[in-house]
């Protein structure tokens, strides 16, 4: 793997491990956006590794997923475009207070755990991709 492909991973992975502290802290809108960054830098990953250069600066996981060429089955594809969605309100403050009451700890765990297969499979994108 190239180095900026493992470095992206290294902080997916990361990203993945705080949205878990944030699930166990109770911060449930926080999870989400977690898992969000979590995946976009899985993504990018397997886009640096596949052409060798500096991913898009951009957050929207659809495209990213594009441009990476990844295969994910129609499900997981249907949750990116969720998650896609979903992490616009953890980001900006006037939509924060309606994503914190959105997301309950059963939906975070959802994510979370949508999130964990997701990476699994970008994983394999980048092993294959060797």
């Amino acid at each position: 793997m190239c180095p900026e492909a493992g470095e992206w991973l290294k902080e997916a992975e990361y990203d993945l491990e705080t949205a878990e502290a944030m699930h166990k802290a109770g911060r449930y809108g926080y999870t989400v956006f977690m898992c969000h960054l979590a995946i976009e830098k899985g993504l990018k990953a397997v886009l640096a590794e596949r052409t060798g250069t500096i991913p898009p600066k951009i957050h929207n996981l659809i495209r990213l997923a594009k441009l990476a060429q990844v295969n994910l089955g129609d499900d997981k594809k249907e949750f990116i475009s969720i998650l896609n969605t979903a992490a616009i309100g953890t980001r900006y403050p006037e939509f924060l207070d309606q994503a914190i009451k959105r997301y309950s700890k059963k939906v975070a765990l959802e994510y979370l755990n949508k999130t964990r297969e997701v990476m699994q499979c970008l994983k394999i994108e980048l092993q294959s991709r060797r």
